[in-house]
């Protein structure tokens, strides 16, 4: 599944062991934006940072390309 440039993330959990390899495949997938919904947002999104800003060689999924389709993807609880 290929993923669109901005996505909002509803995360029904506070923490999912998956979210690193979705967010590879996000970066994959060239997401410019990813908006985070639920319980603990700002706590998935700063883990979300950090995945992405690993060592520092890479830049935050954040543009300022807002206009365009946006992809609503969930995670299960």
């Amino acid at each position: 599944m290929k993923y669109a440039k901005r996505i909002v993330l509803h995360c029904p959990i506070s923490v999912t062991d998956d979210l690193e390899t979705l967010v590879e495949n996000f970066i994959r997938d060239g997401v410019s934006f990813v908006g985070v919904v639920g319980p603990n947002s700002s706590h998935i999104e700063d883990l979300i940072d950090e995945i992405v800003m690993g060592d520092g060689s890479r830049e935050r999924l954040l543009t300022g390309e807002f206009e365009g389709d946006v992809q609503l993807v969930e995670l299960a609880p």
